[in-house]
């Protein structure tokens, strides 16, 4: 009997049903000699600083800096009461170690993500139970049943991954030791108030940094006027194109006079054509999406997508077996994986209007081993979806359309070039035009994307050209643009080496490096945080730095940690952990160094406030009775609670419920009075999963098994 351990219930049964195994049990599926257990993503967190020493339950300057002389796990924390650990997560470790002591039990199967995460989760719920079985590792790109049967047939030696768990642990451990040593030294030397913390952490800051450069660009911006001269020219056969006067390489002139005077030079000139080229010009497919590339097509693409929401989709996705593993930095696909990409492409190509078009080939543009870092680049499975939510369909299907993009014709343009002299007339510079025509749509027929003609007429060089008309025009520099999420992702996924490249140009030696901000898996997350602690807000699209995150940008004197190169040898260091060619002990003394020393740099700083935390005020408006002690319900800053809560009372509707969050929906004062006085609110414009809206009847019951509460919903006949 093999005991296999999933990071996720949704993911033990993709392994149970790829196994054929029928009979569920408490926490586990047993069936043809497995059994598949699961966790809840990490089930273990590590010690709180105050775990280790009791004199650190309270923040004091002399506490720091604190650095354990070995770090220790516990069950992760009740998220509602953080001094208690989460029941759920304490039954199913429990649950697991009772598994894996059974005798029948003569192998554990660790089949958590193939990532750093993934094997810190596995490994720590594992090893926290001394056991001598062996221990193997299932390693897959996806969870379709063909690939569940294949992996398990190639598990290999946990022990082997003990370079990625290192990375993994050196990760946790470095950002524990500088989260909680200079936020808290950072917290009780620049901010007055209490209630909330001033956050500063490794992938935080030089991020932060990157949204403060842009808009400290954007105020110290200073227009400037320049100007442009265009004329029109007439052929033989009275057929007009327009061009743009240059010298040298230069359109853009800051003399308005020395383009009226070459205006007075042009009165009753013509013009001949002194040069004509044509080029055929080929414009390949975008390459396969990678996660931030992904992220930042659908946050450009789509408004209120952000980075965070597309890994959420695309986590369901991967979960519901339609696509390959989503945190990848790989751009290209393995090149083992040619004759089931071909499978791939045929599945999901078959009932396509241009399906004649598609050819599978195999090109280094999308089989290439140097282009693939762990994991391929996300396309979709063999698994066609039946039915999808709108969020996940719209994510599906932007894969789907550039994995198809792939197999199509390239597509072919016409570049046209003319220049035109100004005749009789010893003028330095020359008239240019230019003109496009698309000749084979190719790719671009998948998305529908639109290709503008610009046609020119048929000439030869030395044709005369009547002059008709000219014109100066006048023109403003435009200061850079806010970041959005699309760029900042860029930057943080190559710490801004290639940022002025190409667009469509992709610097993989800088991706594949792990020189960044931050790994595919956790780069949203640092936005999402940056916003949630008011570092930064989103204006439409835009990220832009508030007051808050100005001030600590400018006052904070660590100024490694705002550093780009600095972060990115950080990460660079992780990832040669990762490759077995650096020491994680290596790594941690010198982030120990690095702490030690920032945390005396910021004692001696002599510096003002950066934050004042203004305690709300609070109404104590009466919602209601509670209906488990009889004492009044409250609003307080975060949820609707009973105020008799320091006997021990824990009733309380939270004000981010993430029940009513899945409808897009937030408790309400009237909401939870009438829920309180009738046992029951009706609730209007509540938002299904395909975004309809609808309303109902709702709620708020204990559960029989637990001191919780959830949601009921009813609807009215």
């Amino acid at each position: 009997m093999k005991l296999i351990i999933a990071e996720k219930p949704s993911v033990s049964k993709n392994i149970a049903d790829a196994l054929k195994i029928k009979n569920r049990q408490d926490g586990y599926f047993e069936g043809n000699g497995y059994i598949v257990t699961w966790a809840f993503g990490h089930l273990l967190q590590l010690y709180d600083a105050k775990d280790y020493d009791e004199k650190m339950s309270s923040w004091k300057m002399d506490n720091f800096p604190f650095v354990p002389s070995k770090f220790q796990y516990k069950v992760k924390s009740d998220p509602r009461n953080r001094d208690k650990p989460d029941r759920g997560a304490q039954k199913q470790l429990k649950i697991i170690h009772q598994l894996m002591k059974r005798k029948d039990v003569q192998a554990i199967v660790s089949a958590c993500d193939y990532d750093r995460e993934g094997q810190l989760i596995g490994d720590s719920i594992i090893y926290k139970l001394k056991t001598d079985k062996q221990v193997y590792r299932l390693l897959l790109n996806e969870w379709t049943p063909a690939e569940v049967i294949k992996g398990l047939e190639n598990i290999k030696l946990n022990t082997e991954l003990r370079p990625l768990l290192d990375a993994g642990v050196s990760r946790q451990w470095a950002d524990w030791v500088i989260g909680i040593n200079l936020t808290s030294v950072a917290t009780l030397k620049y901010q007055k108030g209490k209630g909330k913390a001033l956050n500063i952490g490794r992938v935080l800051l030089p991020t932060l940094k990157v949204i403060y450069d842009r808009d400290q660009e954007i105020e110290k911006f200073v227009p400037e006027n320049y100007y442009k001269l265009q004329a029109t020219f007439q052929t033989k056969e009275n057929h007009a194109y327009e061009g743009i006067y240059y010298e040298g390489k230069e359109e853009k002139f800051k003399s308005k006079e020395k383009l009226e005077a070459i205006q007075d030079l042009l009165k009753d000139k013509n013009g001949m054509i002194l040069e004509k080229k044509v080029q055929k010009k080929k414009e390949f497919a975008p390459f396969l999406f990678n996660l931030s590339n992904l992220q930042g097509h659908m946050t450009s693409k789509y408004s209120g997508w952000t980075a965070d929401k597309v890994l959420k989709v695309a986590q369901s996705l991967y979960e519901k077996k339609f696509i390959t593993y989503p945190r990848t930095a790989s751009i290209a696909v393995e090149e083992s994986l040619v004759g089931k990409t071909a499978k791939v492409l045929e599945t999901i190509s078959e009932d396509l209007p241009y399906k004649d078009e598609i050819k599978f080939v195999r090109t280094k543009r999308i089989f290439d081993n140097a282009k693939v870092e762990s994991h391929s680049a996300i396309i979709p499975t063999y698994m066609k979806p039946k039915k999808l939510t709108a969020d996940e369909g719209q994510v599906y299907q932007a894969i789907k359309n550039r994995f198809i993009m792939q197999f199509m014709p390239v597509a072919e343009h016409e570049e046209t070039t003319i220049k035109t002299k100004i005749m009789d007339t010893d003028l330095k510079g020359i008239f240019l035009s230019k003109g496009k025509v698309q000749l084979v749509e190719g790719w671009k027929k998948v998305e529908k994307v639109q290709s503008k003609d610009t046609l020119l007429p048929f000439v030869k060089i030395n044709d005369g050209v009547e002059l008709i008309k000219h014109e100066l025009t006048s023109h403003v520099t435009k200061p850079p643009k806010q970041h959005t999420e699309k760029t900042l992702l860029r930057i943080m996924e190559t710490c801004g080496r290639n940022f002025n490249k190409d667009k469509d140009e992709e610097d993989v030696e800088a991706i594949l490096s792990g020189f960044s901000i931050g790994t595919p898996a956790t780069r949203a997350e640092t936005i999402k945080k940056l916003k949630d602690i008011g570092y930064i807000t989103a204006q439409n699209k835009n990220l832009i730095c508030t007051e808050l995150g100005r001030k600590l940008v400018e006052t904070f004197p660590i100024r490694d940690l705002f550093n780009l190169e600095f972060t990115g040898r950080l990460e660079k260091s992780l990832y040669d952990i990762e490759k077995g060619n650096y020491s994680k002990n290596e790594f941690l003394q010198l982030i120990y160094s690095f702490t030690t020393n920032s945390v005396e740099k910021i004692k001696e700083h002599q510096a003002g406030t950066i934050h004042e935390v203004t305690a709300k005020r609070r109404t104590n408006e009466v919602m209601g009775k509670c209906p488990v002690c009889g004492n009044v319900i409250i609003e307080g800053e975060k949820g609707f609670g009973c105020s008799n809560w320091k006997s021990g009372c824990k009733f309380v509707i939270w004000k981010n419920d993430k029940f009513l969050a899945t409808m897009k929906k937030k408790p309400t004062k009237t909401m939870v009075k009438t829920l309180l006085k009738n046992g029951v609110a009706p609730v209007k414009g509540l938002t299904s999963k395909k975004g309809n809206k609808f309303d109902a009847l709702l709620r708020y019951e204990k559960n029989p098994e637990n001191e919780y509460y959830s949601w009921k919903m009813e609807f009215t006949k």
